[in-house]
């Protein structure tokens, strides 16, 4: 049975676009393709959406894509009682407002696991989410 897990906007903009010989798409496509059960927030999918613009692939491209995603993880909004939430985590660990949201909604879904290269890996947040970066090793 596999761990529940939330990964952040990055992974999965690694993850589609097609850079030959780039060992985070590799890692990124290999973990997103695993047995693991992914959440994403809406928060994320709305960054990747950007994320995609911003490197140039088509809108049906993206779309065909979120599609995907939406299909295949467990898609959370944020809730409003999440706003403040995500206030908190801001002040408390000082992260972006945006990778907050991501928290947030990653705590809400009850997920203990929480893939991002933004944040510091083996970082434990309120005691029940920790913080993989599974790109550390290609640095």
């Amino acid at each position: 049975m596999s761990i529940p897990t939330s990964g952040s906007t990055r992974i999965w903009v690694y993850a589609h676009l097609e850079t030959p010989q780039d060992p985070k798409g590799d890692l990124a496509r290999t973990l997103v393709e695993s047995d693991h059960r992914f959440v994403v927030s809406t928060q994320v999918l709305n960054e990747y959406y950007a994320a995609m613009l911003r490197n140039r692939i088509l809108d049906f491209a993206i779309q065909s894509n979120l599609d995907d995603m939406i299909q295949h993880c467990d898609v959370v909004l944020l809730s409003v009682p999440g706003i403040p939430q995500a206030h908190a985590i801001k002040n408390r660990y000082g992260f972006s407002l945006w990778d907050s949201l991501v928290v947030s909604s990653a705590l809400d879904a009850g997920y203990p696991v929480l893939y991002s290269e933004d944040l510091q890996h083996d970082q434990q947040i309120e005691g029940r989410l920790i913080v993989r970066n599974p790109f550390r090793e290609t640095r």
